[in-house]
């Protein structure tokens, strides 16, 4: 790297914001799909928007690609570098501007961890809905990059719900304020279209979001099935009985052994092949009346018991084995290729039945936990990324299972993003002027596509001539 270029850099965010040895690298080298993997030769940590747009206007003038980066929890590859890329991460802008209890919003760092908004506005008695599993680590900002969701999804919505307001760096360093929340824009959205765009039309410092008023009664029961068949079918009937409750998360027989087998032993039957977690928020009357509803529901579909938290003791050790529970693989294998992928509601149960058969038929182990309410599936794989064989089989899986979900009429994401894992899928979901629109749209707001290049969209030269998608060079190493 450029010594000129690494002393201007430094002298914007200092020592502690500037990363360019081997071995303070190497923890960059991917995010949490760490099959494909590069080390960049430097990382970027701004203390807040000012260094982060000097340092942008500085990598620009240069004409160095910039991969924003959160925590590093993302699973599609959002945050894998480039050899030739400087790795932007906003983990520093930790600051938390202002709680408006009135106007129940905040306004924070990118860099704030997603449960430490709740826990910041508390004692106001307000909360912050997406609660992507990853809560207790990934940022608001990587949440904003890829539209993250979470089990209470199914009554709130995802982030983009969630936004009213951003504040931008550009890829040429200019900040584009959007932070003034409007939560009906007149004109173009550029919040909401920012939202989701996975760090390619700018890298997002500081964020808005809005709070809600913590529900006056929460009810958690846990449903216990012998068949998983039967708990698919159960969300399925709780749907198109116009139910709402805040979550329906399933886990199978796999997932449960693991999850009781670690520190997050929440208390699931182990001879269970299914449970159903639901939850219901509300008043008093609305929580009585959907539990009610649903515990009807679950009778018709062979539920074989049930199981309401007594307190909220209880409803936390419940919950924190679900969103435990991708650690908790780790006892099965020690790699998990984690598929997100959404199908219509009515066919949960059609879709857990292809992929299960997807992976018995190539010899992989897999397990289910997934957020039902939103036909929202999470095919867990169960693998070792040092067997290169079995790696292959594990990837011939992951496109399988996105082709039927597609064929299903479904969609490639419904949380984790495209990346690179889905980029090769977009043609499938997509038309060419489909994706002919979104690359312009880049176009007009990266000239140069120096943010995040390489992933998401198709290659520009492809779409131009119409020839269709090819998959870009990965400049990572598989492994």
């Amino acid at each position: 790297m450029d010594r000129s270029l690494l002393r201007a850099l430094y002298e914007v965010v200092g020592e502690a914001g500037l990363i360019s040895d081997f071995a303070g690298c190497l923890p960059y080298e991917c995010d949490a799909l760490a099959i494909i993997s590069q080390r960049p030769e430097l990382v970027v940590l701004p203390a807040d928007t000012e260094e982060a747009a000097r340092a942008m206007a500085i990598l620009h003038a240069a004409h160095i690609p910039v991969v924003p980066r959160g925590a590093g929890t993302g699973l599609a590859g959002g945050a894998t570098p480039r050899a030739d890329a400087a790795v932007l991460s906003v983990a520093r802008m930790k600051q938390v501007f202002e709680i408006n209890a009135a106007d129940r919003c905040a306004r924070l760092g990118a860099g704030v961890v997603n449960a430490h908004i709740t826990e910041a506005c508390n004692h106001h008695r307000l909360f912050y809905a997406p609660d992507p599993s990853s809560q207790r680590a990934c940022t608001i900002g990587g949440n904003v990059g890829t539209n993250a969701g979470g089990p209470h999804g199914l009554r709130y919505g995802s982030t983009t719900r969630h936004i009213l307001g951003l504040v931008v760096v550009a890829p040429n360093g200019e900040i584009i304020d959007l932070s003034h929340p409007q939560p009906d824009p007149t004109d173009l959205d550029l919040v909401g279209l920012f939202t989701g765009s996975e760090g390619m039309f700018g890298v997002a410092t500081e964020v808005t979001v809005s709070l809600l008023p913590q529900p006056a009664v929460t009810e958690t029961l846990l449903a216990i099935f012998s068949s998983l068949d039967h708990a698919c079918d159960t969300v399925s009937a709780i749907i198109a009985a116009h139910l709402e409750p805040a979550a329906l998360e399933i886990l199978d027989a796999l997932t449960i052994r693991a999850v009781e087998d670690s520190v997050y032993a929440a208390g699931y039957p182990r001879a269970a092949q299914a449970v159903l977690l639901v939850e219901a928020e509300g008043s008093e009357f609305e929580v009585d009346t959907t539990m009610s509803a649903i515990s009807s529901l679950l009778t018709e579909h062979r539920c074989i018991e049930t199981r309401r938290a007594r307190d909220e003791s209880e409803r936390t050790r419940l919950w924190a084995g679900r969103k435990g529970a991708f650690g908790a693989m780790g006892r099965i294998a020690p790699d998990l290729f984690v598929a997100d992928v959404v199908v219509p509601r009515t066919r949960l149960r059609e879709m857990v039945r292809r992929a299960t058969d997807i992976c018995q038929e190539l010899g992989l182990r897999m397990a289910n936990v997934f957020h039902a309410g939103d036909g929202n599936l999470h095919p867990n794989i169960c693998f070792d990324r040092r067997d290169a064989e079995e790696l292959g089989r594990v990837l011939q899986a992951g496109e399988q299972i996105m082709a039927a979900c597609l064929a299903m009429g479904g969609s490639l994401s419904g949380e984790h993003g495209i990346g690179l894992e889905k980029q090769a899928n977009m043609a499938n979901q997509f038309e060419a002027a489909d994706l002919s629109v979104m690359e312009r749209v880049r176009g007009a707001l990266d000239p140069e596509r120096l943010l995040n290049p390489g992933k998401l969209l198709p290659n520009r030269s492809c779409l131009e001539l119409g020839d269709g998608w090819l998959p870009p060079t990965t400049t990572g190493a598989l492994r």
